[in-house]
Formats: structure tokens, sequence, C-alpha cells
């Protein structure tokens, strides 16, 4: 199991297996709300250990369509941990430990910001990564 948690303690989780995927997104509201490398993670795999009542949820206005999550005691990005999907990205930053998957993607390469370099060989888009 992979552990996960905010800044302050009161929001931990638990992921019963490894997150399917790792990307970086590169779009302004991602690095605004500090959650620019996601990990995918299916719902049925996500377990609450406490702090549910403490996540909140930024609502976008349009054209943006996904809602951020965080805690309302420390800020902690924590990606779209409560949506309802089959499977979500979460902010690979609330997980406590490490990984075995390296990251896959890089979207929105075209709103990076020039300071910025990208130091892998991941497939990079300009949005979001077209399905093949």
């Amino acid at each position: 199991m992979i552990g996960g948690s905010c800044c302050c303690g009161a929001v931990k989780f638990q992921l019963l297996a490894e997150p399917s995927m790792i990307g970086t997104c590169h779009c302004s509201r991602c690095r605004k709300v500090g959650a620019s490398t996601i990990v995918f993670v299916k719902k049925d795999d996500l377990k609450w250990i406490q702090g549910q009542d403490y996540v909140r949820l930024f609502e976008p206005t349009s054209p943006y369509k996904y809602g951020r999550c965080f805690c309302k005691n420390c800020g902690t990005s924590l990606g779209e941990i409560l949506s309802e999907a089959d499977s979500f990205p979460i902010a690979a930053n609330a997980l406590d430990g490490g990984l075995d998957l390296k990251n896959q993607f890089h979207e929105f390469v075209a709103e990076k910001p020039s300071w910025y370099e990208i130091c892998d060989n991941a497939k990079q888009f300009d949005g979001h990564p077209v399905s093949s």
C-alpha cells in the first residue's frame, strides 16, 4: 500500500495499488495550485484513513472544467481526489513515499514557463494527450 497525506496530517489516505500512470501538466492552473505532477488512480484503489471532511473543492470557471481539491487546513493540493470517476488524477506531491513509475508524459507544454526546462524523454503534448 502507498500512503498519502496533506502537509498538516489532517488528510490521510492509502492507495491499495500503484497508480497506473504519472505525468506532468504545465498549464497555468496546475502550476498555480501546486499540482503539476499527477498520478492516475482507480476509485476502488483509494482508501480514506481520515480527514475527508477537511478536503475542499475549488470549482473552476469556463473554459476550465476540472475541479481541484485541497486541504482546508494547510492548503495542500490533492488533485481530483473527491472525483466519482472510475479513474482520476491526484497530486503526486500528496503521496508519502516513492513510486516505481517514471514520468510518462508532459501536457500543455505550450503553456510551460520559459524558466522551466523539461529534462526527461517523456512524450510531450501542446494540450491534453490524444489517444491513438
